[in-house]
């Protein structure tokens, strides 16, 4: 194959690289592209340096099989074609085409197939709080059609970008030292702090970020599941948690459920509440599954089930999600080679 990676040098740029190498993906010709203040940085991939190019209209994806883009919605909205006329696949992380009618958004776990059917040749990637609940969410799904999830969301300053985690380290050594805090990436203070506000208020009440997991997980999942969310910035530097209370239309026991979770793809469970053994972001980042635990009959709903998921947002939910699609469609035969 040969690849490109629109916004190499950002967090999840990075992390393409290194999944990429985890993987053993099949790479004949690598080509990174980026911003003109990036363009030149060298970076090394599987024993090679490869120098980012700038990213420019024209023909630079004549030769290119797969892309993935990660540079903000609006380069994915204005290079799209320039990605895509020859043929590429573009298997964008941002949210320019999540719920746009022709391009399929895509979980592997979930709905690897809709993949298939992409007439611009566009795959987009869910937000990273929709990937790791709907990996968790089809396990119960497999038992019961789950008709309403209240969900909420513990998210890490990865969620911001390389600069807001190097803002979150910066803001702890600030306080400690009794220094002024730099508050640049955030609206307020996040370290020792929670922030219930990730994106822009929406005029029924729900921030953007609410509104996709309650559009996207529909989309995913082709469903009617109901989804309210409330979501959180939290002073973990990595790694995403939720909490997630599912009404399914059947009750569900918590030894269904503990079986369902253990046999599901991309899923780990761990839940051991007497040896204090769920979940926690602290031990989980940088790894590739979804965890799940603490799970338990809802109180307050006959047929409710509630359990807490950990998940590594720059790797599950951008960056592995996107290689697990690029994957999905080698082994189908549905790349242009």
């Amino acid at each position: 194959m040969n690849v490109a990676i629109v916004g190499a040098s950002g967090a999840v740029g990075q992390e393409f690289l290194r999944v990429l190498a985890e993987r053993n993906f099949p790479i004949d010709n690598l080509v990174l592209f980026g911003s003109a203040r990036s363009a030149g940085t060298k970076y090394e991939f599987k024993g090679k340096t490869y120098t980012v190019k700038e990213l420019k209209h024209g023909d630079d994806f004549k030769d290119i099989d797969i892309a993935f883009t990660s540079a903000g919605a609006g380069i994915s909205k204005e290079y799209e074609k320039d990605i895509t006329k020859f043929g590429a696949v573009m298997i964008d992380n941002s949210s320019a085409f999540r719920m746009d009618a022709d391009v399929p958004l895509v979980v592997p776990e979930v709905n690897a197939a809709d993949a298939k059917d992409r007439p611009r040749n566009v795959i987009a990637n869910p937000n990273c709080t929709t990937i790791q609940m709907v990996v968790a969410l089809q396990a119960i799904e497999n038992l019961s059609h789950i008709k309403r999830v209240h969900v909420s969301t513990y998210q890490a300053a990865s969620g911001a970008g390389a600069a807001a985690m190097a803002e979150l380290e910066q803001q702890y050594r600030q306080v400690l030292a009794g220094e002024e805090v730099t508050v640049e990436k955030f609206a307020y203070q996040l370290a020792f702090n929670l922030i219930p506000q990730i994106d822009v208020f929406t005029d029924n009440g729900y921030t953007k970020e609410e509104m996709k997991m309650y559009n996207e997980t529909r989309k995913i999942m082709h469903s009617d599941i109901e989804v309210s969310a409330t979501c959180i910035r939290v002073p973990s530097l990595r790694a995403h948690s939720e909490a997630i209370w599912a009404e399914t239309e059947r009750p569900i026991s918590v030894e269904e459920a503990r079986e369902a979770f253990a046999s599901a793809e991309g899923v780990i469970l761990e839940d051991n509440p007497a040896e204090k053994k769920y979940p926690m972001p602290l031990f989980l980042s940088g790894k590739d599954p979804v965890y799940v635990g603490r799970i338990r009959k809802d109180l307050a709903n006959p047929n409710g089930i509630t359990f807490w998921c950990v998940g590594d947002q720059i790797k599950k939910g951008a960056a592995l999600n996107a290689v697990q699609i690029a994957e999905y469609l080698i082994k189908e035969g549905d790349i242009r080679k």
